[in-house]
């Protein structure tokens, strides 16, 4: 049996990788955003598994698997995914991919690119050859300063917002926001995310909340607020996120701490900045968040199914995302 071959163009936005699949992916055929997602996830998971873990990978690799659109007003499709599942959406992979496009040449430099994604219509905006901004799908919180009690940490307070996936932001934790803390700040993010589990509290929905953000002092001049993001598969998010920035904004907005138009920069752990606004849009609040991103190399990825580890090496000890 002849080996399978993918092809993949990586980028990185903000320090975050994106791994775009641009040929070679499982066929997911016609349906929706979210049909297809659960025919990969039920079909062609090992497949997800091979294109973002070890040893092709690292737990930090988001995928993006470029499909055609269902929707007839997009120019493309996509389906993100992580090292334990899969992704609604993807703030930064949205941004590696329009740069992406671009590099590849099947969008113009210049372009307005409408995306096709799980939860709906994305739009990105190259305004530059390496900067981009893209306008989210509509974002909420559903509530406020919900009281949680973590296994070994104790009471902590946090918003329960929706920006594309569902996020549990906190403010007041103790902690301090720095990258040499990295494994407190995971450890710390994780016992909150088992916390929320253990309690039961999910995101307006019904459906799990899997990223963590934790707010604080920014350290780069002219930022607002510097963040640490866990997401689902136990990596933290070394861009300031979008989907996460998308959640505070529209927690800053309901708070009246924030107005339409008005800048946020957004710092992350790595001191990398999103700037972002929100527009009001008969009465949905629709965040747009500008980063850059860059092409860093692309490459075929070979699955040789008598190599024992074809289809990575899969984490056993994470939770998987919805």
């Amino acid at each position: 049996m002849s080996a399978r071959k993918i092809h993949i163009v990586d980028s990185h936005t903000g320090g975050e990788p994106t791994r775009v699949v641009v040929a070679g992916g499982p066929d997911l055929g016609a349906g929706s955003m979210a049909e297809r997602l659960e025919r990969f996830r039920r079909d062609f998971d090992p497949i997800r598994s091979a294109v973002v873990n070890e040893p092709r990978g690292n737990d930090a690799i988001v995928g993006a698997l470029l499909l055609e659109p269902s929707d007839p007003t997009c120019d493309a499709g996509v389906i993100f995914f992580n090292n334990v599942g899969y992704l609604n959406m993807c703030g930064h992979g949205t941004i590696g991919l329009a740069v992406t496009l671009a590099h590849l040449g099947r969008v113009s430099p210049s372009a307005s690119i409408r995306l096709d994604t799980v939860c709906g219509v994305v739009e990105a905006r190259l305004l530059e050859p390496n900067r981009v901004t893209i306008r989210n799908v509509a974002s909420y919180r559903s509530a406020a300063q919900v009281l949680l009690d973590a296994p070994g940490i104790g009471q902590v307070y946090g918003d329960i917002a929706w920006g594309g996936n569902w996020f549990f932001l906190v403010s007041r934790h103790g902690q301090t926001l720095r990258l040499e803390r990295l494994e407190e700040l995971i450890d710390f993010t994780w016992a909150i995310r088992q916390g929320l589990e253990m309690r039961g509290i999910a995101g307006g929905d019904g459906r799990p909340i899997d990223h963590i953000e934790l707010f604080g002092p920014p350290t780069v001049a002219g930022a607002d607020s510097r963040n640490f993001v866990l997401c689902p598969g136990k990596a933290y998010d070394r861009s300031p996120c979008g989907t996460g920035t998308s959640a505070k904004l529209a927690c800053l907005y309901a708070d009246g701490k924030l107005l339409e138009g008005q800048v946020w920069r957004q710092e992350s752990i790595v001191g990398s900045v999103f700037e972002g606004t929100v527009a009001v849009v008969e009465g949905r609040i629709y965040p747009e968040i500008t980063g850059s991103a860059y092409v860093n190399a692309e490459a075929t990825l070979i699955l040789e199914e008598s190599d024992p580890f074809c289809y990575g090496i899969r984490p056993a000890c994470q939770t998987v995302s919805t």
